[in-house]
């Protein structure tokens, strides 16, 4: 009897089992006109057989059907499809008597403060762009409610299309979307952004929210990700090398520690030179110049401090610290130290050791006051140069200590307002983006002042404690009335008076906002 030893294994794909009958079943659905994602959906839902998408168009293809024509609505099955939403548009605005729950319910404390400052009027003054559906008083206040929200991206906003709450705050009847908020700031120009800017400032100064006394200056490079060859490298501190980025000027008002000018449409080789331009900015439009800079080192050059001398402005800076610099501190006696106390309460090195001295700088034509300052917390010693003859030590210090303010500005508006979201490589929409941070900030400033304990809070903190809260709206014929839910610093909120009071908005028309505690 022969027997098969070395049975042969067939190699290569298995036949699939149920082929016959799934092909069946496909060619028999579409013959329904079903498309493929018709036919998937249609097996899983029968429970019989479960098939992927690929596998539906290989069936389909190996039995010689061609691919279905686009079809209307009304011929695809009934199923449940992506509810699409209104499109932005003024004219649909109606306050139509209803009832209806919003996530953002904190927005509308700040809308009394909007209608305060005007913010219509602004965008006219600034002669924004904006359309018969969008006008420039919508598109403005659009873009800066993302701000408001802490929004990192306009493509955030999506997550708010169908919230109610938010087009009745920015007065449409919804809101724009992505496209609309990106390709607005392409309408923009400097010369529109530095006349929406001189408006704010006019507000914040009527308000006593700047003082003018003293300003703190900064650079800030907003990183780029992307391959854009036209984008320059700059340093960017937090990563500790050079980069593609977007160059960024800020100024701080000292006192009211709110930023008051930014320009991101900087080009490579005129940062020197940006101090000279918020000097002729400040005395164009508030007619006198900034009395008192305070700024880090390489913010300018020694040529541009002789200009601010001679435009009688006193100015703070911090000196570089040389290897020749370092040796000859190194070799100053110990009878020309001597302590001062600074008046910092919460400060750990309250004791620094100072030499105050006369000294010469190239590009500078007359003696400078320098300071060389030990024991405050670092290894090397601190150098301050100033034009400020008279001063003494212990205030210069207090003085240029207080600059660190401008870092906690700058690190808030990187994380509530995302500063560091690049939203273009074009510098002009990069600074369209960066002054909507400029005047987010300054809105929660002023409203931060109204509540007691937090006049110093970082929008951070105001937002996660304040406004950040589902609301109850009811629309009537005369008001609109936010209902707030229980929270612990409610109490700061009626305390401030900001709760029972009514309040005319003018983007709706003869309806008052009244805001109360449920």
């Amino acid at each position: 009897m022969d027997r098969e030893f070395f049975r042969h294994v067939p190699r290569g794909a298995k036949p699939r089992r149920r082929e016959s009958r799934l092909r069946d079943q496909v060619v028999s659905l579409r013959k329904q006109n079903l498309s493929v994602y018709d036919i998937r959906d249609e097996m899983e839902r029968t429970g019989k057989d479960k098939i992927s998408v690929s596998t539906v168009q290989e069936i389909l293809r190996e039995e010689g059907f061609a691919r279905l024509p686009r079809r209307a609505d009304e011929d695809r099955p009934s199923r449940a499809r992506p509810e699409a939403d209104a499109i932005a548009d003024v004219r649909q605005f109606s306050l139509q008597p209803g009832e209806f729950t919003t996530r953002a319910g904190g927005l509308f404390l700040l809308l009394p403060l909007l209608a305060r400052l005007d913010m219509d009027e602004l965008a006219r003054e600034a002669a924004f762009p904006g359309t018969q559906m969008i006008p420039a008083s919508h598109a403005l206040r659009s873009a800066l409610m993302l701000k408001l929200l802490g929004k990192a991206r306009r493509s955030h906003v999506m997550d708010l299309l169908f919230d109610e709450g938010v087009a009745l705050a920015v007065g449409l009847n919804a809101i724009p979307k992505t496209t609309y908020l990106s390709q607005y700031s392409s309408r923009l120009g400097r010369k529109a952004i530095v006349r929406l800017l001189e408006g704010w400032i006019q507000r914040l100064r009527r308000e006593r929210l700047i003082d003018a006394e003293s300003f703190n200056l900064d650079f800030h490079s907003i990183s780029y990700f992307g391959e854009d060859p036209f984008v320059e490298k700059h340093y960017v501190p937090r990563r500790s090398q050079r980069r593609k980025a977007v160059l960024t000027f800020l100024a701080q008002d000292a006192e009211g520690q709110v930023f008051c000018y930014s320009n991101a449409d900087l080009r490579k080789g005129e940062e020197a030179d940006e101090v000279l331009r918020f000097v002729e900015f400040w005395e164009k439009h508030y007619g006198e110049r900034p009395r008192h800079l305070v700024f880090d080192s390489q913010l300018t050059t020694y040529a541009n401090l002789q200009k601010l001398d001679a435009l009688e402005i006193t100015f703070l800076t911090l000196r570089r610290r040389s290897p020749k610099i370092l040796a000859e501190v190194a070799q100053l006696p110990r009878s020309a130290w001597r302590t001062v106390v600074l008046d910092v309460p919460h400060r750990k090195f309250k004791t620094p050791r100072v030499v105050d001295q006369r000294i010469g700088l190239p590009g500078y034509g007359k003696p400078l006051r320098q300071l060389v300052i030990r024991d405050l917390g670092h290894d090397e010693p601190t150098l301050l140069i100033t034009n400020d003859l008279t001063s003494t030590a212990k205030k210069l210090i207090t003085r240029y200590a207080r600059r660190m303010l401008i870092e906690n500005g700058l690190a808030d508006s990187v994380d509530f307002f995302h500063l560091d979201a690049l939203s273009s490589a074009v510098a002009l929409n990069v600074d369209f983006d960066v002054l909507l941070t400029v005047i987010g900030g300054g809105l929660y400033r002023l409203f931060a002042r109204s509540l007691r304990g937090y006049e110093r809070a970082q929008a951070r903190q105001i937002f996660r404690r304040f406004l950040d809260t589902t609301a109850r709206v009811v629309v009537s014929d005369r008001e609109v009335l936010v209902r707030l839910p229980r929270r612990a610093h409610n109490p700061l909120l009626i305390d401030a008076g900001l709760i029972g009071k009514r309040t005319p908005i003018p983007w709706w028309g003869k309806r008052h906002l009244r805001i109360e505690i449920v």
